[in-house]
């Protein structure tokens, strides 16, 4: 059943699919014994099988004319404003089908459900333009007899995450062909308001937040049983029609514009938590958390806890309880504890963590859920959005009727990127630094790529060029790589800058962020054999570069340019380089100057020659102009500004990157640049860029003894990558451009990296410190490409190299270059 219901989306790569279902076969007999939860884990479940068969062979017509279904919304309900509702339509067939596929959306979110059981989630965030729907057959779940497909609808209004772009609240639902079309939206369908539902604000949290609030729900206020064919919805309203759904590309251009979703559905598994911290009013059953147990709070009773999952996670919060009518159960989620509150107003006096595996002394902050009992049976609180928490912390208060909390859990969600790299060389540590670094990559990772997932859930090109790569060398999966190419393309003002991040509904601009874009475009150019996507992101590469042409001096230095110049937060001015009044800055103008050489080698090998011969003209001047302006003889040092004031590792490493310097120069900058710590250091970002600088020069024997910044976090308790080196202010707990040596163990250490357009070549040069041995593969768009080396007691080394076929290569070795075949398993005595 399995492999009849999972799909491919995009491009047929087997390797990229699973199931997303809770891996029936390890916890079925667990759930089995869950008497009381059996119905939540049942939906999930199916959630997880039915959603596998997303994106199925969609009617043409669908993509082409306008469809006759109708976006819907509840009578008399604001628009725009905060509310979860609920659609409902009730069907009859005459038996069950063997395909029955519906087309649905809706805005701001929806859960679809099916005689009772979950059956997709969505939609995909994008904007209005390129508005997502889902593709599901729901045949498995529908029965001859009556029926119903049921929708819940929230919309966050002003609360809503930033990332979220919205135009009013409304659901659609579109059959494939005339036999589904019993279900098409219309008026029809039953709808209602969920009155239970209230937003619930974070409180204390003390820096930039824009993911959505808390939401407290009212159980005695719940239409239970809403989603199934015996509710009766005699009270319930007709929908109210608003308009037909408009595919993208039709003869209309108002409302939403549906286009198919591009990426497949988010992974579903259910993940108990692991331990008890502490807890105060009572104590609890043996296992509990980590075993299902019911517990028992008396009546008129107090009680606090604080659940340890053991690792960061996102995940749906799934609380079931029983009784204790008029009870509250308050659910908060952190990444970790804050240090007792510190003296004055200081505001980082009051975000120092300390070690995260510590609790003790510490304060709880972070988002909260609550739950108001009704004193009924199994009732289950399922978050309508996840949460990102490594602990979890419970209050309840009863009243006079005892409560029973029969199960908490998560379900943790994510992109469904499958790690097929491997990597090992006999370092515990090592394995450590991989194993956070993908858990870092995979919360960092839904329908779009997140800066961090429990602060703003948004697609910033800067962490995103990083994590597309980690994306391509662990796992091979390129389509979120591409939605996020495209959708940072979309999100171009007029001016021909992208914003910074996207979706978002506030717009936001980061001009190097632009200039990291074309980065992301050329990347991928080298790594996929895909030229016709990059094609397409050409008008883009130039408009980008047009905008900054218009704030070029003659020389080509920049002059002041607009918006957020962030580089790096090293820098105290908010993450800006150095910069003069009248705009000089060589951080600005090196990055720049790197982005119209890889402008330059897209125009001259899918483009058009006249442009890529304007860009290599204004690279030579901006370079020319980079070196009379910037290098300090003195100090044998590039400066931040002509004033030679500042001296950072950002400028020299760019310096490097860009081919300003070459040669034992470059070697002797890089070599300078690590020595002296009196320039302005990379943190955990930057060092991305800087580790690439020292395999350039040569150094990249290096590279694992300049990991402190990694070796500090796993010494204090975390379990993902932290926004910045200090751990101890670290803002997010969780930003996965910190995991690039999940790049670099592949592309440094082995040394297996792209050395042609499409990965249509490989070039292997490892850097092996002071490793005995290593081995390793990737995915490469041909198959896969294994490396392995060993040194024998006399100090000599083998390598065992493989390479897909269709794929030859070279093997660079002590300045030795031995030639790879295609296809083949090669030996080689180095």
């Amino acid at each position: 059943m399995l492999t009849k219901l999972r799909s491919r989306i995009g491009k047929p790569r087997a390797a990229h699919y699973q199931s997303f279902c809770i891996l029936p076969c390890r916890t079925s007999p667990m759930i089995m014994n869950m008497k009381k939860n059996i119905i939540v884990f049942t939906t999930w479940l199916i959630w997880g099988l039915a959603h596998g068969a997303l994106a199925q062979t969609i009617n043409p017509q669908i993509l082409t004319n306008n469809w006759e279904a109708h976006w819907l919304s509840v009578p008399g309900q604001p628009n725009r404003d905060y509310g979860v509702y609920h659609f409902r339509k009730s069907f009859e067939l005459a038996q069950k089908p063997a395909k029955f596929i519906v087309h649905v959306s809706a805005d701001n979110r929806y859960k679809l459900y099916v005689n009772g059981q979950m059956v997709g989630l969505g939609p995909a965030r994008g904007d209005l333009f390129h508005w997502n729907f889902e593709t599901i057959d729901i045949a498995l779940q529908l029965q001859a007899g009556k029926n119903v497909v049921a929708a819940v609808v929230w919309n966050y209004g002003e609360d809503r995450p930033m990332s979220q772009i919205s135009y009013r609240t409304a659901f659609i639902l579109q059959g494939d062909t005339e036999q589904e079309k019993v279900v098409n939206s219309d008026k029809t369908w039953k709808a209602s308001r969920n009155e239970a539902y209230s937003p619930l604000k974070p409180e204390l949290i003390y820096t930039y937040y824009v993911v959505g609030p808390g939401e407290q729900v009212d159980n005695a206020r719940y239409p239970w049983g809403w989603e199934t064919v015996n509710f009766v919805d005699s009270g319930w309203l007709a929908a109210q029609q608003i308009n037909r759904g408009i595919p993208k590309g039709s003869d209309w251009t108002e409302w939403w514009l549906l286009v198919p979703r591009s990426i497949p559905p988010m992974e579903l598994k259910l993940e108990r938590l692991a331990t008890v911290r502490s807890i105060t009013g009572m104590a609890l059953p043996a296992g509990f958390p980590a075993q299902p147990g019911a517990v028992n709070v008396p009546p008129r009773t107090k009680v606090k806890m604080v659940l340890d999952q053991g690792h960061l996670t996102n995940a749906y919060p799934v609380l079931t309880i029983s009784g204790g009518k008029g009870a509250k159960v308050a659910l908060s989620y952190a990444e970790a504890l804050y240090v007792e509150e510190g003296s004055g107003k200081d505001w980082r006096a009051q975000q120092q963590k300390g070690n995260r595996n510590d609790i003790a002394g510490k304060r709880f902050v972070g988002v909260k859920d609550l739950v108001l009992a009704d004193g009924g049976t199994n009732r289950t609180f399922t978050g309508l959005w996840w949460r990102t928490y490594r602990y979890v912390q419970v209050e309840v208060e009863t009243q006079e009727e005892a409560l029973i909390i029969n199960d908490l859990h998560g379900i943790f969600t994510g992109y469904p990127f499958e790690q097929r790299a491997k990597f090992s060389a006999a370092s515990p540590e090592l394995d450590q630094i991989m194993e956070v670094g993908w858990r870092t990559a995979r919360l960092c990772a839904g329908e779009t790529y997140f800066d961090c997932p429990y602060y703003e859930q948004l697609q910033y090109v800067g962490d995103t060029r990083i994590q597309a790569l980690i994306s391509l060398f662990n796992s091979g999966d390129d389509r979120l790589v591409r939605n996020a190419i495209k959708q940072i393309d979309d999100s171009r003002l007029a001016e021909g800058v992208t914003q910074s991040r996207y979706p978002s509904h506030v717009a936001q601009e980061i001009p190097p962020f632009s200039l990291w874009w074309i980065g992301m475009v050329h990347d991928y150019w080298m790594y996929r054999p895909d030229q016709a996507f990059v094609e397409d992101r050409l008008a883009g590469v130039r408009q980008v570069l047009h905008f900054f042409q218009n704030h070029q001096y003659a020389d080509g230095s920049l002059k002041k340019v607009p918006y957020w110049n962030f580089t790096d937060w090293a820098f105290e001015s908010a993450g800006r380089a150095p910069m003069q009044p009248d705009g000089y800055s060589a951080a600005m103008d090196l990055q720049l100057l790197w982005a119209y050489q890889l402008a330059a080698e897209l125009e001259d090998s899918l483009g058009m020659a006249a442009m890529g011969k304007i860009y290599r003209t204004e690279a030579d001047k901006l370079a020319a102009t980079i070196q009379a302006r910037y290098w300090d003889p003195a100090k044998q040092l590039y400066t931040d500004t002509p004033q030679k004031k500042y001296y950072s590792q950002h400028t020299n490493v760019l310096a490097v990157l860009t081919g300003l310097v070459k040669g034992q120069a470059a070697k002797d900058l890089v070599e300078k640049t690590l020595a002296d710590a009196s320039l302005t250091q990379c943190t955990i970002y930057f060092k991305y860029y800087l580790f690439q600088a020292v395999a350039k020069v040569g150094l990249g024997n290096r590279y694992l003894d300049l990991l402190g910044d990694w070796r500090t976090q796993l010494a204090n308790g975390l379990t993902t990558w932290a926004e910045i080196s200090d751990v101890n202010r670290a803002r997010s707990d969780c930003h996965a451009w910190g995991s690039s040596p999940n790049i670099e163990f592949f592309r440094i250490v082995l040394g297996i990296d792209t050395a042609a357009p499409g990965f249509a070549r490989v070039r292997i040069e490892p850097h092996l410190g002071n490793l005995k041995q290593a081995a390793g593969s990737i995915p490469h768009p041909n198959g896969e490409i294994s490396a392995r080396y060993a040194q024998d007691k006399q100090g000599r080394w083998t390598a065992e190299i493989a390479l897909p076929v269709g794929t030859s290569g070279e093997l660079v070795w002590q300045g030795q270059t031995h030639p790879l075949k295609a296809g083949e398993k090669q030996v080689i005595k180095l």
